[in-house]
Parts: structure tokens; C-alpha cells; sequence
């Protein structure tokens, strides 16, 4: 299958990203979401990110032309024809599962649905539509234009056409496929990088390392471009929250249950960027404070 024309539903951090990666490697895009504000901030941070990109140049096209592939709409209609929607909200099972139906309805039946979830079993997401052979995990890491890996899942209706579809469509826009064969919580990379965060937390909460080195530990000692709490406040404080939660209640298993600090953070409304304070304090322009 050639996937020409993508659907994102969603078009935060994380959308916005999917959006811009598959505009630059000449995919035409239906970028929506139920708010207009936040289709005009992600197109302005696309517009950035691209323009920055072709000054370095990184890509062969000028911002315009990439620009030009993506077109925004609060209404899921435009998209009925794309050949893959990838829905990309935070992580809540019941908004995803009322997504995932909508799409269903609306789009052709030849439409593969994926979901951009960190946590979430697909099998659970397909379930509820009427084309669970269709419906896969494509999971994007943050920032989607700089990180290379995506994780292509498997829910227990897929089909291993749509996976094939899955993994030909994320080599095609400049991305590398990691296959994940079967539908766990947190699926493989945040099965891995999940305890290592928590524990990073439990340390910063008995006073045993400050975030700052522990983060620069991180980046001298480990090879990392970004320490654990420098990604955190980039991808929210509550964003990782819901996702450790939902791996918790999948598995019931301990090591994947967010920390007291975490969770003081969160109720604190310290979620990172978005809000000028996570683990890191930020100005105005989003840069951090020193």
C-alpha cells in the first residue's frame, strides 16, 4: 500500500510533529483538532521548525512547498479519503476509544487507523471499530522531526498486511521501524526507559542527586542528547504520568507506578514547558532559565 495522504487527529506536541515529517517527505496531510488556537500555534511551529531545517539545509524544498501539503480542519470529513489516520491526543483510553469509532465511520473503508500512543494497547482501541485488521500502533518519539526511531505495534486483529503498510510507511518518511510483535503496555522502548525514569525521580526525592546532574550524568555518561528531566518537561509532566499509569493498570506491576514526586509536580500544575515550570523553570519564549 502506498499511503499518499495522511490524516493526523490531534495537533499538539506530538501531532504537529507527525505532521511536519510526513509534509516533508512529500505525504499531503489533514492536520485536526477541536481547537482552532492550537491548529494556528502548530502550523506557526511547523512553519519554524521547517524554515529551520531549510536554512541548514537539512531538506532539498523550501518551507512554502512543505507547507503547502498540510492542510488544517476541525472536521474529520476531510480526511475520509487519506489512506492511514494516525490519531495522536494525550493518553485517555475512553477520548482515544471515541476517536477511534469516528474515524471508523467516516473514513473510506480502505483507511488504516493508527494510534501514536506511548501506553495503550491497540488490541483495545481496534476493538471498538469495525476494521480491527486495520487498526495499528505507530508510535513517534519527541521531537518527531530529530528522532529517528518508531515503533510499528501489532494488535492481536492486525493484519500482516497492515503491518507491512505500517513499517513501508515509516521508512518512506525518513523514519526507522521498530517492530513490535506483540500488544504489551508501553511496548518496548518505554518498557525499557520507564523503571530508569522512575528511578531518576526516586533520586531526585532522596536528595541523592540534583535533576541538573543528573541529566548531565546522563548525557556525558550514556551518549543521551537529552537527560531524562529535559525531556520530561519537553513531552509534560502529565503526559508522562498518564502513560506510566496506563502501563501500571495494564500489568499491575509496581516499578511502573509514577512517584510521590511526580504526582505533587502534576497537582502542582508544574508540567513542564507548556507551563513554564516542570523540572526546569522556562522564560516566556520557552528557553530555560538558568
Amino acid at each position: 500500500m502506498n499511503i499518499q495522504k495522511v490524516m493526523v487527529v490531534g495537533s499538539g506536541l506530538m501531532g504537529s510533529g507527525i505532521a511536519q515529517v510526513c509534509a516533508q517527505a512529500g505525504v499531503n496531510v489533514i492536520l485536526s483538532d477541536v481547537s482552532p488556537e492550537a491548529l494556528g500555534k502548530a502550523m506557526k511551529t511547523i512553519a519554524w521548525s521547517v524554515g529551520k531545517l531549510a536554512e541548514k539545509g537539512k531538506i532539498s524544498e523550501d518551507r512554502e512547498t512543505v507547507m503547502q501539503r498540510i492542510t488544517t480542519t476541525g472536521d474529520y470529513a476531510l480526511g475520509k479519503d487519506a489512506d492511514l489516520a494516525i490519531e495522536a491526543i494525550f493518553e485517555n483510553m475512553e477520548l482515544k476509544q471515541e476517536i477511534f469509532k469516528k474515524l471508523d465511520q467516516i473514513c473510506e473503508p480502505r483507511t488504516l487507523i493508527a494510534s501514536n500512543t506511548s501506553s495503550i494497547p491497540i488490541t483495545e482501541l481496534a476493538a471498538v471499530t469495525q476494521r480491527p485488521e486495520k487498526v495499528l500502533g505507530i508510535h513517534f518519539f519527541s521531537p518527531v522531526p530529530m528522532m529517528l526511531a518508531v515503533e510499528v505495534i501489532k494488535g492481536v486483529s492486525t493484519a500482516d498486511e497492515t503491518i507491512q503498510a505500517g513499517r513501508d510507511f515509516v521508512i518512506k518518511i525518513g523514519k526507522e521501524p521498530i517492530m513490535v510483535n506483540r500488544d504489551i503496555a508501553g511496548f518496548v522502548i518505554n518498557r525499557i526507559n520507564f523503571p530508569s525514569t522512575i528511578e531518576a525521580m526516586n533520586l531526585v526525592e532522596q536528595g541523592v542527586a540534583t535533576v541538573e546532574d543528573i541529566d548531565k550524568g546522563l548525557r556525558l555518561a550514556s551518549g543521551r542528547k537529552m537527560g531524562i528531566f529535559e525531556t520530561g518537561d519537553m513531552v509534560g509532566l502529565d503526559v508522562t504520568y498518564g502513560a506510566m499509569m496506563s502501563t501500571y493498570r495494564e500489568t499491575g506491576d509496581p516499578r511502573f507506578y509514577p512517584p510521590l514526586l511526580l504526582r505533587r509536580k502534576i497537582k502542582a500544575g508544574h508540567l513542564g514547558r507548556k507551563t513554564g515550570k516542570g523540572w526546569y523553570t522556562y522564560n516566556e519564549d520557552g528557553t530555560r532559565k538558568e
